[in-house]
């Protein structure tokens, strides 16, 4: 398993960024979760006051306890109706100590006197959105530079939201995975594509492929492919965002978190605007929504089984016909390094590519 250092990536071994760490559902529930990206561990639960979403690093200042692993023979969970969630705060079902949201612990049920400042847990950034919870992931511990994912067209009654495919963990650095954006010479040979033009842009934080032709994966009932148009963001290190047009209108969310240094969970999603034209969608959109995004998934595994199987790729063999990958990693580093350096790799990328013998997307 290849690591950052391998890949050389700069100093910090997990990137910074939004990171998607959970679905909703999985927190729509009266117990904390235990979660690890990042190779650490981290206890996430819904406020039950409020409802709001908290993720504070797992193990109790006090004695190491997990705050979020399965117990159920705790008199801190028997008495607390089967969670250890009390209000938005959390109490550790060994000695009952209680942290807030903030991670500050509030109450020792058996200690007179202040509690200790040093009595805390981190606790992280996170949002949630579009049926997914994000966490803020930086190593220096800033203020996120963009805003969490979101899509106004979540909250158009004409679109079918998606369901997530959690695809699981895959046991490869993550720069493997953000290869695929600039990736022009895989899209006929993995993916059936007869692709008519294409470009690849690096923008700041963004990295975009845009890019036009019929797919033999994505075909309609009669097994025709339209000219499919797909304009694909990654918005920083590990959620990209792709606009589909030419088939139904849909937006693909692909994203991968960092587990430990060499291995990612993989989500897959696809929000579909209603097949059949209607303001708002109806009971039929959603089943061909569901069957558009099963091949969307079908697509996306096509990529999948080759990271699976694969070595490694630290010295590429790249031809100019390949895509600007070199400048897609170029751009990938500004975010395993100080941010005080991002525009140093900013300024070495920034702009639009098109691979030798290709037609650019964007036409004058």
């Amino acid at each position: 398993m290849a690591t950052t250092q391998d890949y050389r990536l700069g100093d910090y071994t997990f990137p910074r960024g939004w990171f998607m760490i959970a679905t909703a559902e999985e927190i729509n529930t009266h117990k904390p979760v235990a979660v690890r990206f990042f190779g650490r561990d981290f206890a996430l639960y819904r406020g039950r006051a409020t409802g709001r979403v908290v993720l504070l690093d797992a193990y109790c200042p006090h004695m190491k306890t997990h705050l979020a692993a399965d117990n159920d023979t705790s008199y801190v969970i028997i008495d607390g109706g089967g969670t250890n969630i009390e209000g938005d705060s959390i109490r550790c079902p060994y000695h009952a100590w209680r942290f807030g949201p903030d991670g500050q612990c509030d109450d020792i049920p058996y200690h007179e006197g202040p509690i200790p400042k040093t009595a805390c847990i981190k606790s992280w950034p996170v949002a949630e959105s579009m049926g997914a919870i994000w966490i803020w992931h930086d190593p220096e511990n800033g203020e996120p530079e963009w805003d969490h994912p979101s899509l106004p067209e979540w909250d158009d009654k004409a679109w079918v939201h998606w369901r997530f495919d959690d695809l699981g963990i895959l046991e490869q650095h993550p720069q493997e995975v953000i290869d695929n954006i600039c990736d022009y010479g895989h899209l006929s040979p993995i993916h059936g594509s007869t692709v008519e033009r294409y470009e690849n842009e690096f923008s700041g934080h963004l990295a975009t492929q845009r890019q036009c032709g019929p797919h033999r994966t994505l075909v309609s009932e009669d097994g025709e492919s339209p000219v499919l148009h797909t304009v694909t963001t990654y918005h920083g290190p590990g959620v990209l965002l792709s606009h589909l047009t030419g088939f139904y209108e849909s937006h693909l969310m692909i994203v991968h978190t960092p587990v430990e240094d060499g291995s990612v969970k993989v989500w897959h999603a696809l929000l579909v605007k209603s097949p059949g034209g209607h303001a708002e969608a109806t009971v039929e959109d959603g089943i061909a929504a569901r069957q558009f995004q099963d091949a969307s998934k079908a697509a996306f595994m096509q990529d999948f089984q080759v990271w699976v199987n694969k070595a490694p790729c630290l010295n590429g063999l790249f031809l100019p016909s390949d895509g600007p990958f070199m400048k897609a990693r170029i751009w990938y580093k500004q975010f395993y390094n100080p941010r005080a350096r991002k525009e140093e790799f900013q300024s070495k990328v920034d702009g639009v590519y098109v691979p030798k013998g290709t037609v650019a997307y964007t036409q004058d």
